[in-house]
């Protein structure tokens, strides 16, 4: 399973259409990931939005380290369980089709929780304007 996709996994439930519906891996890159959803994250549009910061700040409070997952994508995987090495961001930023310099993590890093959370809306997920950068 790719990043993002245990990413949808940890937020959405597992019946949402979102982690039923089978990833097109030959779908061409998007390239603005504030652009509309294309027709791959549409069945998730028929499904209950599914309220990202509501579980997103139910996980910070049945944890004991204080996470700033709402800036940080480095947290926001911490929080989810995910590893959030340098290595796997560059994973997740390839699945994302970041464009910019990977050596340039901090760059990097703020497209990615930006990019994060504007995957998360177009495949069902109800989320704030403020997590989206």
């Amino acid at each position: 399973m790719s990043i993002f996709g245990t990413i949808l996994s940890k937020i959405f439930p597992s019946s949402h259409p979102a982690n039923t519906a089978p990833a097109d891996p030959a779908a061409p890159p998007a390239a603005d990931p504030t652009a509309a959803p294309d027709a791959t994250a549409a069945p998730a549009a028929a499904a209950e939005p599914v309220d990202v910061e509501a579980v997103l700040t139910d996980m910070q409070a049945n944890t004991s380290e204080q996470l700033n997952w709402r800036t940080s994508i480095v947290d926001l995987m911490k929080l989810l369980g995910l590893d959030s090495s340098l290595s796997a961001r560059k994973e997740l930023a390839g699945e994302l089709h970041y464009t910019g310099d990977t050596n340039d993590s901090a760059s990097m890093n703020i497209w990615l929780h930006k990019a994060v959370m504007e995957q998360l809306a177009a495949n069902g997920g109800k989320v704030p304007d403020s997590l989206k950068g």
